[in-house]
This record gives C-alpha cells, structure tokens and sequence, in this order.
C-alpha cells in the first residue's frame, strides 16, 4: 500500500500541516494553553463540531415496518448464515450502531483495516482524513468461512442465539493476528489482556460489510440509563446551551485530584470567553482487564461524587462510553479522542500514560508516559479537537487536600498511587482527608468488601471425592 506521503501527495488540496505537532496547548511543565474564544454576543449559543465525515453513522433500524423487516430478514426461517457474538463482538457492535466510529458503517473490510493499521486514519473520498487507531473487526473461524462463502448478508446474534444485527455486502479477509498485534500495541509479548480474550483464539479470517442493527443495544444491568448515544448527547450539549464541552474519560474511580482538574479546566475555558462549558465525564463501559473496578461500581462510586458537589451536576453530563479497552497507549488513546469529536466535544483532556498499563513480562510499563498526549497533539485527523493535557495533582499535607504538585515544594506532597488505593481500600483504611469524597470511598470499600466474600466462598467449597 501507498506510504502516507504518497497518499497526502494524491489528495486534492490535502492539510499537510497536520503532520506537524500541534502545540498551541502544550505548554512548558504541563500547563494548559487555550485559545481564547471569538470575541461575539453575550448570548450563549451551543455550536457543536461535526462528526468525522460530517454526518453521524446512525446503524439502528427505525421502529416501525423497517425494524420488523429487519428481523423478519434475521429469522432461521429466511435461511441466512449465523454468526453467533463474543461479549466484545457486541460490544463493537454497540459502538458501531451509534456512530461512535463514523464514518464507519460496519466492520471493516481488508482496505479500511490496512488504513487503520499502517495510517491509524481513514482517507475520504474527497481526500481527507479522520482518525481511526484501532481496527474494528470480525473474526471468523474455517468452518464458519466456507458456510459463508458466497452469501452476500449474515445474521450477527447474541450468546442467546437473539438476532442483533445484519451485515451486509460482506468481504472475506485473512486474519494475520501477529501483525495486528505488533502494529496496535508495539509488542507481541504474552499476557496482553485485549488480545488474550478477544484475538489469540479467535478465527483466522475477518469479515467486513455494512451493519444494518435490529434494535437499540441494551444490557439490562440498570446501567442503561447512563449509556447515551453521540447523538443523544449532542441533545443534551444543545439542550443546556452549551458552547464548549470538555471530555474526560476514566477506567478508574474519581479521586479529588481528578475533580481538582476537571473543574480547574472549566475555570481556564471561562476565562477565555466561553460562557458555559460543559464537563462530559465518560467512564469506559466496554470490556476492562480483571483488576479493573467493575462498572457497576464505578458508576456508583461517581454517582456520589455528583451528589456531594465534588463535581456540579448541572455542569456535568455522565455518561458511559461503550467501547471496549485495547490497553494499546498511545495508539488507542487517538480512538479515545475522535469518539469524542463524534459526540460534539472540541476539548479533550488526557493524562500521563493513557490507555497504558505495566509491561506484561518485564517490570516497566510498557509505553512512555508522555508519548499518549504528545501523539493527541499531532495525529492526523484530530486537528479540530482541543487536547488539554494534565497537570499533576497530588496530595498536598500543608493544605490537607489535593492539589496541582509544586516542584518547588516537593516534600510537601504525597503521590497516591492506584496500587496504594486498593491496598487502602481491601484493608478498609481511609486515605488521608480529602483525597476522595467520602460516599465515594465508602462504595470503594464496599466493593473489594464483595471481591474478599466471593474469594473466602470459593475457598469454602467443598473438594470433590
């Protein structure tokens, strides 16, 4: 394929400055520069950016004669070939289904996941770019692939056998899973926790086509409520009159600094111009690695926060992102960004180490710290998004709080780790005052209270003869 020059070279009229990092808000020492809004009328007025692509890729049939054609079409009686769903293929399809990948219409076929893979971009058809870092695919086996073979459409269906979408047009391709591998995460080493669940056994061969969704993607774990489509929040940004939204996404629980710097970037985006930034706290709902807080209780954990005025409710939209977590850093943390932009958000505040995790053999993590926001600042499609990188936060003992670190002062700071919250929290110890509200370190308790009761119960079952 084409190197990435060639492919700008034959773009009519391409942006080549978008090669170039973009450093208008990366500032010395992790200060965040913005710029400053146009000067206008006082009035507050939400003008969201648009999609990649310009239109959001809305999967789901209409209700109606559409919807029930769709499942008429999905029934054995029509005689399709079946594909039966992984809980991360589902996931995909969640995704997918609410534009969160626009402008993609369905799994990728051979050409947009070799773009994805070599350009981590897709390139338009009038010849320019959107960003897409990780490849959204499906995976099929020999059997499955030769049961196809010659069919234009499949029936997609839950661990129920419950059809959940139609693909169509389709492509067979071959599923060369070490290359995916090396070019997604930059290692191949063992114990990737994405490609041990999702990708070593699963099929040699990818199948791509265009989604026709039956129905909205719902889980029933009373969560549903929280999981609002790019569209659906566009409605909301509209509806309070937003005119900036600021996205912050999390695997973890909120601690206070976390707090400290979602409302300090509010402050900075006031004192700019805009009049009423909206803060767009969107937790990973998708697959996570086992030691991960579950999302049932991070969204508990959250829910309190809100309610003891850490963060403002009628400043803050929570909602969960469904997307499934590769770990891939740097690589994924540009995924993390554009599903953003198909949401309407222009700012995006990312941290050290993004989307990173420990180095599954060797004692190290395994990307850079900073290459996640120095990537955000100069990867291709992505120019109309605001990176605002963190400023460290961390426990102050003079103020009894947390607060951004002062090298000049460093004794007087404490680093919390993610590793010492847990141990704090199965041991039922409290960190220091301020560092987490307490409703929000109570469910923390509570949870790894839940994980110690299902390991002793384990323990207490009985041998068998």
């Amino acid at each position: 394929m084409a190197s990435m020059a060639a492919l700008l070279a034959k773009s009519p009229g391409p942006n080549l400055q978008f090669l170039q990092p973009r450093t208008s808000n990366l500032a010395a020492e992790g200060d965040v520069r913005l710029r400053r809004r146009p000067a206008g009328g006082a009035r507050v007025r939400c003008g969201l950016i648009d999609p990649d692509g310009g239109k959001l890729a809305q999967l789901v049939s209409p209700a109606g004669p559409e919807r029930e054609a769709r499942r008429r079409e999905a029934a054995p009686a029509y005689g399709l070939p079946r594909i039966k769903l992984s809980r991360i293929d589902l996931e995909w399809v969640h995704v997918l289904s609410e534009g969160w990948a626009s402008p993609l219409r369905g799994f990728m076929r051979e050409v947009e996941f070799l773009q994805t893979l070599h350009f981590n971009c897709l390139r338009m058809p009038d010849g320019s770019f959107v960003n897409m870092s990780v490849p959204i695919v499906l995976a099929i086996d020999d059997g499955q692939k030769r049961a196809i073979e010659g069919r234009g459409r499949v029936v997609l269906v839950d661990a129920n056998d419950k059809p959940v979408a139609i693909l169509k047009d389709i492509e067979i391709y071959k599923h060369n899973k070490e290359e995916r591998i090396a070019r997604t995460w930059g290692t191949t080493a063992p114990g990737l926790p994405y490609v041990d669940d999702a990708i070593s056994e699963a099929g040699n061969w990818l199948i791509g086509g265009d989604l026709l969704v039956i129905e909205p993607i719902k889980y029933n774990d009373g969560l549903d409520k929280y999981r609002l489509s790019p569209a659906d929040l566009r409605e909301e940004f509209t509806r309070r009159n937003a005119d900036a939204v600021f996205a912050f996404q999390l695997r973890n629980p909120v601690h206070n600094g976390h707090a400290l710097l979602m409302n300090d970037t509010r402050k900075h985006l006031l004192e700019v111009g805009y009049k009423n930034p909206i803060l767009l706290l969107h937790p990973l709902g998708g697959y996570t690695k086992a030691d991960d807080v579950p999302l049932l209780w991070r969204m508990k954990q959250h829910e309190k926060v809100l309610e003891e005025g850490v963060l403002d409710p009628e400043t803050t939209v929570v909602a969960i992102f469904p997307s499934p977590m590769h770990y891939a850093g740097p690589t994924e943390v540009q995924w993390h960004a554009k599903s953003r932009i198909n949401a309407g958000a222009n700012f995006y505040i990312v941290g050290r180490d993004p989307a990173g995790m420990s180095h599954p053999i060797e004692k190290r993590d395994l990307y850079d710290a900073e290459h996640g926001k120095k990537v955000l600042s100069m990867a291709p499609g992505l120019e109309k998004l605001n990176i605002l990188p963190f400023k460290v936060a961390a426990y102050d003992k003079t103020q009894g709080k947390m607060a951004f670190f002062n090298p000049l002062r460093s004794e007087d700071f404490i680093f919390i780790s993610g590793t010492k919250m847990r141990s704090l929290a199965k041991n039922r110890e409290n960190p220091p005052e301020g560092f987490m509200c307490p409703g929000g370190w109570k469910v923390l308790v509570e949870y790894y209270d839940s994980v110690a009761s299902q390991e002793d119960a384990k323990l207490q079952e009985p041998v068998p003869a």
